[in-house]
């Protein structure tokens, strides 16, 4: 998760003044204040309804706690030892009474004074550290592995921690600038400066990004944001899947999961501070409007009539959550024109269709056959339209395509897919297998349950593969898991999926609107309530599933699967369910081993494993802050990447075209032809795609297959 939480200061409130000072949320036992309703609903779903609950006691209140304060405070370079000691004192184990109605709410607010003070004390230690030159000729280092560190226990060391940190993105800024300049030599215009012009520029620009930066966390300081992330820690100590939307996430989730929203249909940037609209959705209200261009900066938002919000320092996704809302409803934009002209626009929100992230697919030519490519990123469904796009139906269509087209077999592309709606997943399995079971669910009570494919018809029953990669999570991992027991087709990518076998449901906290109304005021809950396995019996919790076929990949080092995760659930199994594997296998020793062949003999996969491995132990060392280590260090982690870079295309691209049904789709489009000819062409250069195409005719070319006994 990112970090949502470093709030600014905007008072400082003396150690005496602190009990006087503290702002606390309203708490009395008469009638309840939103926070405690939000807290009490959450810790009687969890108890309740959890998966696995942990007992919310003193324990559970230490995790909480640390977890929260680490989540303020990531670097570790605000709060002092002191602070940390001090709060865990008073509310260390009283977090748990806040949970349970108990005790008010008074650990976030107590955290808040004490964080604002600080915060306003490193704000003012940035200025007056970049004030100054630094000195690059120095051998020191700095330490950017927060989870490492301890909070400073002095204020001369919390000082010297910062100086460092803005010591090295001033020298990564200096760095820059000296290339600049040394390439830019003899060209028409080129003014050589100082070094020490250099440096003082790199100090501004590193003061320019911190004051942004605070700027920002100012409009996140409010009672909600703050509560909203205390809640959040709470839930996601239970598991890391468990989360807590208030109504604005839980509308942007339900956007996700749908591809559809309501909005002006203008895609945003955050360049140097500002919004800035930076593409347009053909026939949607901004296009419509004519008044709304490409390069405008949006400087303001109002909900109709009401008062406006200045978006100053706002980040996108923040922006594009006051812009959104339901369809109908007025929004009026503020605009700064290229000409400097400033210019009120009002519109009125509608449906935009985030088509890009549906299945699509292409035809890849070989000298062995026709390839049908299905691209799939997320398992999509449209819960509030009933006539909204299901992945499982989009994906059934492809098919329909491809079969038109005569394809030859068929690979599914689930790379970086995060999984999605359990239903669809099911449904899907069902297009490729005959009637039988898909994946076993159990509950907290340990009861069973199987999810089965109903439908006796194969839509599709030729050779198959699917890629997956270390992002390949949840239903995805169910898909993969089904074809690979049922030996219905080949898995090919990283070693293993993701490793999330959980499955969750929304719940809307405030009881009162039922549990059918997630639009409620104090939000929603997204409670792990089941665990998945698979139809051999195996979770795929923290293991994933283990690719037929490992392609060497960049990710395979990070710490990034659900067992790096402290707070993920344990692997289990259950007893195997009843299934009958496919009518026919594919002599998987024989394809796997000329896959090996090709790849052992093929340099870029070798380079890619070698140079992956490398830079992940970059990542596990002190950082120079010396300019001649920092170049030479940079010049090695340059000349890597790039060497990936190049590898990682292909130098003759695959011959893959669209269908004709597809390219007349985008002919009133521009923009989502231009997208969609981005995304093929991407496709064209796939190293990872060519070798699943590969695998894919010594499919085709072994059609004499071995029938299952």
């Amino acid at each position: 998760m990112f970090n949502k939480r470093n709030l600014p200061i905007v008072l400082f409130v003396s150690a005496l003044g602190i009990a006087v000072a503290l702002k606390t949320f309203a708490f009395s036992s008469e009638p309840p204040s939103k926070y405690e309703k939000i807290l009490r609903d959450v810790g009687e779903m969890l108890e309740k309804k959890h998966y696995s609950p942990k007992n919310i006691d003193d324990n559970f209140s230490k995790e909480v706690f640390k977890k929260y304060i680490s989540e303020v405070d990531v670097e570790k370079k605000t709060f002092l030892k002191s602070d940390v000691n001090e709060l865990f004192a008073k509310y260390g184990t009283s977090i748990d009474d806040e949970i349970l109605g108990k005790e008010p709410v008074a650990f976030v607010p107590a955290m808040d004074v004490i964080y604002r003070k600080r915060l306003q004390e490193t704000q003012n230690l940035c200025h007056e550290i970049l004030s100054q030159p630094f000195d690059f000729s120095k051998q020191e280092s700095v330490n950017l592995e927060y989870d490492k560190m301890d909070y400073p226990a002095t204020e001369a060391v919390r000082k010297d921690e910062i100086r460092k940190k803005l010591k090295y993105l001033t020298l990564e800024k200096y760095a820059d600038l000296l290339d600049e300049q040394q390439t830019s030599k003899g060209k028409p215009g080129f003014v050589a400066k100082t070094n020490e012009a250099l440096e003082k520029e790199a100090r501004d620009r590193t003061l320019k990004i911190m004051d942004r930066f605070y700027a920002h966390q100012l409009i996140k300081a409010n009672d909600d944001d703050q509560f909203n992330d205390f809640v959040e820690t709470i839930v996601q100590c239970m598991d890391p899947h468990t989360d807590y939307f208030p109504p604005v996430e839980k509308r942007s989730f339900d956007e996700d999961m749908s591809g559809r929203f309501f909005g002006i249909g203008a895609a945003l940037r955050d360049e140097d501070g500002v919004i800035k609209i930076v593409t347009l959705v053909t026939g949607s209200p901004a296009w419509k409007s004519g008044q709304v261009n490409v390069g405008d900066i949006i400087l303001k938002v109002a909900q109709g009539n009401q008062e406006p919000v200045d978006l100053t320092s706002y980040m996108v996704e923040d922006a594009v959550k006051i812009i959104r809302g339901n369809k109908g409803t007025e929004v009026r934009l503020t605009l700064k024109k290229a000409d400097g002209t400033i210019k009120l626009v009002s519109l009125f929100r509608d449906e935009i269709v985030q088509d890009e992230k549906f299945a699509k697919s292409a035809v890849v030519q070989t000298d062995k056959g026709r390839i049908g490519y299905i691209y799939l990123p997320e398992f999509y469904a449209d819960f509030d339209n009933p006539k909204g796009n299901r992945c499982s139906i989009d994906v059934a269509h492809e098919i329909i395509k491809l079969k038109e087209a005569k394809v030859d077999g068929i690979v599914l592309d689930l790379r970086g897919n995060g999984g999605g709606s359990l239903y669809d997943v099911v449904q899907m399995v069902g297009l490729f297998i005959d009637q039988g079971p898909v994946v076993q669910v159990k509950d907290r009570d340990g009861r069973p349950q199987i999810l089965s494919d109903q439908d006796r018809s194969v839509l599709y029953d030729g050779p198959f593969a699917v890629m997956v990669n270390e992002f390949s999570a949840s239903a995805s991992e169910i898909f993969a898991a089904a074809i690979q027991d049922y030996k219905r087709g080949i898995i090919i990518g990283s070693t293993s999926t993701y490793g999330k076998g959980t499955v969750q449901r929304n719940f809307p906290l405030d009881k009162d609107l039922g549990f059918s109304d997630m639009g409620g005021p104090l939000g929603t809950i997204k409670l792990t309530l089941q665990k998945f396995y698979r139809i051999n019996g195996g979770s795929t919790q923290l293991r994933g599933v283990s690719s037929d076929i490992v392609l060497p990949d960049l990710y395979e080092h990070y710490k990034i699967r659900e067992k790096d995760q402290p707070d993920a659930l344990p692997w289990d199994e259950m007893p195997k369910a009843d299934f009958t594997t496919w009518r026919y296998a594919y002599d998987i020793n024989y394809i796997r081993n000329e896959s090996v062949e090709r790849t052992r003999l093929n340099p870029a996969f070798s380079t890619i494993s070698t140079d992956a491995a490398w830079l992940d132990k970059q990542n596990d060392k002190q950082y120079p802050l010396n300019l001649e280590t920092y170049k030479e260090e940079q010049k090695k982690v340059r000349a890597t990447v790039k060497q990936i870079d190049s590898v990682t295309k292909l130098k003759v691209p695959m011959d893959i075209s669209t269908l004709p049904v597809d390219t007349a789709k985008y002919d009133q489009d521009k923009d989502k032809a231009d997208r969609y000819k981005q995304w093929l062409d991407s496709r064209k250069t796939d190293i990872y795609l060519k070798e699943a195409v590969n695998v894919m005719d010594d499919m085709i070319s072994r059609k004499n297959l071995v029938y299952n006994k």
